[in-house]
């Protein structure tokens, strides 16, 4: 006779897996979760207060930056990363968040290891005032090898929907604003690890700014839905800065006919990616990095000085005339 586990899957071990976590889960609850831990589905009461609400979805995963926490056995921040990468992009089109659901796809499931990985994710959806409302766990031996696990991440909020395109506030003589960010984030690992690790061949210990190299490369994703609840009258848009930096992010929220400069002498970089740009060519960081940019807000002049009261941004440039793109200056 054959079992289930003989092939790999620990029916036992998912159910103690689900017992481990509900503290975690049931601490990101609100008054609109509906239910428990345990059913088909999640459910969440639709909030009032909207006069036009449209719902809107994101998903997203870390990306390579996973395989820096396998390799080094800290999964406690990039449950942080996964809810920051969809929260982050619904906030960009005005959407509050309102639930989160996280898959994690293994080879083996270790219940500590994915506790910690959801104990990360529930951090990460209190920072974002959004509940974890539901999950999958999928053992997998015969997709993914040895100590492999994969995560993706799906966020739903909601927005009023005149609210959700802002090109249309955009105008020129807006200002730019930098909020910054915590690090590397969640993108351009592959160029992380093939220079830190293959090119230099450094180890986790290494010193950057004081820090092991790994705890910097680690550093979870920043969550900017405080800020975007706390100024959202003072915003015209906002653009999070992913994969393709700067150059490519900031378009999006332009409209046709205005250009976005963007002083490079006024961009804060944290310490790494100098570290980086003596490797790797400065138009290549811009658009794979944040650069130290992790959102970009566009503030009308009249409420620049509110916003900068009532956060850590700081002005690196504005909106003017011309062709849709970004051009440093």
């Amino acid at each position: 006779m054959i079992s289930y586990k003989d092939a790999g899957v620990d029916i036992d071990a998912g159910n103690s897996f689900v017992e481990a976590i509900k503290p975690f889960v049931k601490s990101t609850f609100n008054d609109n979760v509906l239910g428990g831990i345990g059913s088909f589905s999640g459910a969440f009461k639709l909030p009032s207060g909207f006069k036009n609400p449209a719902l809107l979805g994101a998903t997203d995963g870390v990306g390579t930056k996973l395989r820096l926490a396998i390799d080094s056995k800290k999964f406690d921040t990039i449950g942080i990363d996964l809810v920051a990468m969809c929260v982050n992009d619904l906030i960009c089109n005005f959407a509050t968040p309102l639930f989160f659901l996280d898959y994690y796809a293994t080879a083996k499931l270790d219940v500590n290891e994915a506790k910690d990985v959801v104990k990360g994710i529930s951090e990460g959806c209190k920072q974002a005032r959004c509940a974890l409302i539901g999950g999958e766990t999928a053992e997998m031996p015969g997709l993914y090898q040895k100590d492999d696990f994969d995560l993706a991440g799906f966020a739903v909020g909601m927005a009023e929907v005149e609210d959700i395109d802002r090109t249309k506030f955009v105008k020129e003589d807006d200002v730019l604003i930098a909020l910054p960010s915590s690090g590397i984030h969640s993108n351009g690992y592959s160029l992380v690890r093939k220079l830190f690790f293959e090119k230099l061949q450094l180890d986790f210990s290494e010193q950057i700014d004081g820090k092991n190299l790994i705890d910097v490369l680690l550093a979870p994703t920043r969550i900017y839905v405080d800020e975007f609840l706390r100024l959202k009258p003072c915003i015209n848009a906002m653009a999070h800065i992913t994969g393709g930096g700067i150059t490519e992010n900031l378009p999006r929220v332009l409209p046709d006919g205005l250009q976005a400069n963007v002083r490079l002498k006024a961009i804060n970089s944290p310490e790494v990616f100098k570290y980086m740009s003596k490797y790797v060519e400065k138009d290549e960081m811009f658009r794979t990095f944040n650069m130290g940019v992790g959102m970009v807000l566009v503030v009308s002049r009249a409420n620049v000085d509110t916003v900068l009261e009532n956060c850590d941004g700081y002005i690196i440039g504005e909106v003017v005339r011309g062709e849709k793109c970004v051009k440093f200056i």
